[in-house]
């Protein structure tokens, strides 16, 4: 099991992340326009950096929702392999047959 506060920090970023999603959007639309003028898209650059770094998406951690073991996570069931064979192995997981011999 992760620590309480590491699976805390990434839920707060994932909030984070969805409250300012469009105006970072907005933001790095504008600096990265390069039809508008220099001054424009310096101004945008600063406000963007006004806005909370852990609003990137790219400080959200991929965690397990059962354990919050951050590494061997799989993408399409949301936790990490061993949770996965846990699982597997009780029966929980339909189309998946654990392995045994």
């Amino acid at each position: 099991m992760a620590k309480k506060s590491s699976i805390e920090n990434n839920k707060r970023r994932v909030k984070l992340v969805k409250k300012f999603a469009g105006r970072r959007a907005r933001l790095k639309e504008i600096a990265n326009n390069d039809s508008l003028s220099m001054e424009e898209r310096f101004e945008a650059r600063l406000k963007l950096s006004e806005v909370p770094r852990n609003s990137s998406p790219v400080r959200i951690r991929n965690r397990c929702e059962i354990s919050g073991r951050p590494r061997a996570f799989n993408r399409k069931l949301k936790m990490s392999r061993i949770a996965l064979r846990e699982l597997g192995s009780k029966g929980l997981i339909p189309g998946l047959v654990k392995s045994s011999w």
